[in-house]
């Protein structure tokens, strides 16, 4: 095997949790070979977040490398709702919500990779042909014993919880998107394997050489917890604003950062793991670092420009104590004094009363730049107040 086979190897290995068969994906990429590589999305939401581009920045290596990208929309599974990880059945989308969402896919996957000499796919292509005997036929590839092999169904099945007959359809259709593409490998995230050995198991059924399974690790969101989530509220958006894509980079903890880097970032691991080492033996600040990941990713969201204005507005204010200068100013009408909770509320600092409190409690709010540790603290009428919320949430808010 050459140098430069073992070093693409290397770098498409990268980050990757399992490959299934590796000595079949090695085969593969020594062969020379144009791949076709695999990776299909259900437009469930129509804003990316960081975690969703853990695959689709494996994708763009792929496609550096010089293979063929197929990326697939699951416009027909859509309508179906991927019950992976649920413990009740999933509604499904509408069609009108699966257009829109697509469109949105499509317009932000395209800041990573190369539209032209990306293959955008959509599934209902050769689904919407499929008859009833057809469908029957596909489902005779596979044995409900099997479906129960899978852990979500497993436990919903011998917890008494109910299993919709379309919810085993949607493995069998998402494994026969990859007999209709021909797909050499499959991307997909750990919580989507059993799906993709599904692909593998029908290509061999239906006579065609078996994709080899690429799963990538579920990305840890800003508390370095739980995965990255909106509705856990510890995500960065691939569309917010500069500033706050900056800022939330530079939040995350020393350790997260190297989780980043190696998920996130296009830099050689060589040059990484020499960061690392440096900051390990104290010659090198942390912080340091994870500005030249936050400008990496701001700039591949936004450009140059506005990554270089976005690091030094996160200088000015947290370094040197600078307030930003675009403070939004908000009036909320009342006739009488109201309680700080509920004014962060309303100024869209917080999502609710209660995420208020505990941003109180945490030691995270500041009125006119003075702490504030009381949850009964009240703001009153006629005087501009600043309220901070964290470090990059401010407002100036007058009760009137």
């Amino acid at each position: 095997m050459s140098e430069a086979i073992k070093l693409q190897l290397a770098q498409l290995k990268r980050g990757s949790d399992e490959i299934l068969v590796e000595s079949d994906f090695d085969k593969k990429v020594a062969s020379g070979k144009k791949l076709r590589i695999k990776a299909g999305f259900d437009p469930t939401a129509p804003d990316l977040h960081l975690g969703h581009t853990v695959l689709i920045n494996k994708l763009k290596q792929f496609q550096d490398a010089g293979h063929h990208i197929l990326f697939l929309i699951g416009d027909f599974t859509g309508m179906i709702g991927d019950p992976t990880g649920k413990s009740a059945t999933r509604p499904p989308l509408t069609k009108e919500e699966v257009i829109q969402n697509a469109a949105s896919y499509t317009e932000q996957v395209f800041k990573i990779l190369d539209p032209d000499k990306t293959e955008v796919v959509f599934n209902s292509t050769w689904m919407s042909e499929f008859n009833a005997v057809d469908l029957i036929q596909l489902a005779a590839k596979h044995t409900v014993a099997r479906m129960l092999e899978r852990d979500d169904f497993n436990k919903r099945y011998t917890g008494g919880k109910p299993i919709a007959i379309h919810e085993f359809i949607y493995p069998l259709i998402q494994g026969y998107d990859s007999v209709a593409l021909k797909s050499d490998v499959e991307l997909g995230g750990t919580d989507q394997k059993f799906n993709l050995l599904v692909g593998r198991q029908l290509q061999e059924t239906y006579g065609q050489s078996p994709q080899v399974v690429m799963t990538m690790p579920i990305l840890e969101g800003l508390d370095g917890v739980q995965k990255m989530s909106k509705s856990l509220g510890n995500y960065i958006g691939i569309n917010e604003a500069p500033n706050d894509m900056f800022g939330k980079i530079m939040s995350i903890s020393d350790s997260l950062m190297w989780r980043y880097f190696e998920l996130l970032s296009f830099r050689e691991m060589d040059e990484i793991n020499e960061w690392k080492a440096q900051c390990e033996a104290g010659k090198e600040n942390p912080k340091n670092i994870k500005v030249k990941l936050a400008l990496e990713i701001v700039e591949r969201f936004n450009d140059e420009s506005l990554a270089k204005s976005a690091q030094q507005e996160f200088e000015s204010r947290f370094k040197h104590g600078q307030l930003p200068e675009d403070i939004e100013r908000i009036t909320i009408t009342s006739a009488g004094e109201l309680l700080l909770a509920n004014v962060m509320k309303d100024a869209g600092l917080t999502k609710s009363t209660s995420e208020s409190y505990r941003m109180i409690k945490q030691g995270a709010v500041r009125v006119n730049e003075q702490k504030i540790n009381d949850k009964g603290t009240m703001l009153g009428l006629g005087e501009e107040h600043l309220v901070q919320v964290g470090k990059r949430k401010f407002a100036k808010i007058t009760i009137a």
